[in-house]
């Protein structure tokens, strides 16, 4: 058992009050967990600061505060650490407390607005493929070799952040592939963290409800490859046009893929339809399960990083050429008779709408519909809402806003909202049903032969959250059933 001595090793701290001797049982975050012999880190939070429930901590049993500001009232029996970023502090400590898991495995992040889970998660099964046993952390869930942890947050706390990654240690991890949000790089939850390598996708508007302005957003991205080691590598989205900026200032190994543009990894789309994509791969044509230019991205992203975790071009290209996506990202069904293609996406922001949207087009063979059922998140960046609105009416035959996840907020006002960004000539095309269930019911009511019905905002959730509660409900199973019953 380590002491905390040995567990504040590389902390900035600014006075210690107490034994600092003591053999430390765990780390938490979270004053209702604590046990006695734990240590409690005060985090100031959105919606709570963690300093207003030191006192209960230690009432149950916490022989340890990290804290910024040193209670009034203190107790001998404990000890107390000051430090000039609790948030930071947590991550340092939890690396410490499990060893280090980050440095005895080859860790990749991915970060970016959209197609952050396509490119772990095909990451995680290409190198499972290749003979390897991997670890995943996504919005979807994380997974242990075969073992699946279901999904709390894009990238957990950094106290169980390091508990996974130390559990993918003990059985026998070489990678391990996660999804770096925004909040997870602002909130430190990475810190501590040793990266082989990290990947940016793309970036547009997203998150400005908790970032505020799109130039903090963009900061906060860089942050992550600005702090990446010398021994990683820095791979870049070349056709993003901030794509660049990512690396300025990284020391890291710089690489570069591309579809447009000379990079280190460059590709080139021959064919884009139901069946895949096929593709030119530096010199190499190679076919792929996936579908639509921003799917060939991803696959140049994972290309590239394999490539730089020095394997084989061949082998990589041959596996990469049987893997499938992400659940929930572009996951579409054809109904046997009418041969009505549902698609499920969990395209969310406006950019990644348009880019679902723009590959549906490209699909049609001749004049089917596209029906969109769409949504916008309650207690989230609400200036999105008109542009997914505008979207959506833009790029779509028909169109059905919804409820998402409405959270706390009236599911009724954040549709009007979405209507606001709709011009008065495709107001027509529009309609609005508020129960998610009863929006896709009508649209498949809608479709004719061969058209095509988009459902997007939700993807792989399994839930709808409203007031509070996570109501069971699934996008692709609802459509699967309601596409059955038009059938009989």
């Amino acid at each position: 058992m380590k002491t905390l001595r040995e567990i504040l090793y590389n902390v900035n701290i600014g006075q210690v009050l107490g034994n600092n001797d003591i053999a430390v049982h765990a780390l938490h975050i979270d004053s209702r967990q604590i046990k006695a012999g734990d240590v409690f880190i005060a985090i100031r939070g959105l919606a709570a600061d963690g300093h207003d429930f030191i006192s209960k901590a230690i009432s149950q049993g916490a022989a340890a505060v990290i804290c910024e500001t040193i209670p009034d009232t203190i107790s001998p029996d404990v000890c107390y650490v000051q430090v000039s970023n609790s948030h930071q502090a947590a991550g340092v400590m939890a690396g410490n407390f499990y060893d280090n898991p980050s440095h005895k495995l080859k860790l990749v992040g991915v970060t970016g607005t959209n197609g952050k889970t396509t490119i772990a998660t095909m990451l995680f099964r290409l190198f499972t493929r290749l003979g390897h046993i991997c670890g995943l952390l996504s919005t979807v869930q994380n997974q242990i070799g075969e073992n699946i942890i279901p999904a709390t947050h894009t990238t957990p706390d950094p106290i169980n952040l390091n508990a996974l990654l130390a559990d993918m240690v003990t059985r026998g991890c070489d990678y391990a592939f996660m999804e770096v949000s925004s909040h997870a790089v602002h909130q430190q939850r990475i810190a501590g963290l040793k990266f082989a390598g990290g990947i940016f996708s793309n970036i547009t508007h997203d998150h400005l409800d908790y970032h505020k302005t799109f130039d903090e957003y963009i900061r906060v991205k860089k942050a992550f490859f600005d702090g990446l080691p010398a021994t990683a590598f820095a791979l870049t989205n070349l056709d993003d046009k901030r794509g660049n900026v990512m690396l300025q200032n990284t020391r890291a190994h710089k690489a570069t893929y591309s579809l447009r543009t000379m990079a280190d990894f460059k590709g080139k789309i021959l064919e884009n339809n139901l069946t895949g994509l096929i593709m030119l791969v530096g010199e190499r044509e190679v076919h792929f399960r996936l579908i639509g230019e921003f799917n060939a991205y991803n696959l140049m992203a994972v290309y590239g990083a394999a490539v730089l975790l020095e394997k084989d071009k061949d082998e990589v290209l041959a596996a990469l050429s049987d893997i499938q996506g992400a659940e929930g990202r572009f996951d579409y069904i054809v109904s046997k008779n009418l041969r009505v293609i549902g698609i499920v996406d969990y395209a969310h922001t406006p950019d990644a709408l348009l880019n679902v949207l723009a590959t549906i087009k490209n699909l049609r063979e001749g004049h089917e519909q596209i029906i969109t059922v769409v949504g916008c998140g309650g207690d989230r960046d609400t200036a999105k809402r008109p542009v997914m609105g505008q979207v959506a009416a833009e790029h779509s035959d028909r169109v059905i806003f919804t409820s998402d996840n409405p959270r706390s907020e009236d599911p009724q006002e954040i549709i009007h909202q979405m209507e606001a960004g709709v011009a008065v000539h495709q107001r027509r095309k529009t309609l609005s049903i508020a129960d998610r269930r009863e929006a896709i019911k009508t649209a498949v009511s809608f479709a004719q032969q061969e058209d095509i019905i988009l459902v997007a905002g939700k993807g792989h959730e399994k839930y709808q959250e409203i007031r509070g509660v996570k109501h069971p409900f699934d996008d692709k199973q609802v459509l699967i059933e309601v596409l059955e019953l038009l059938e009989k």
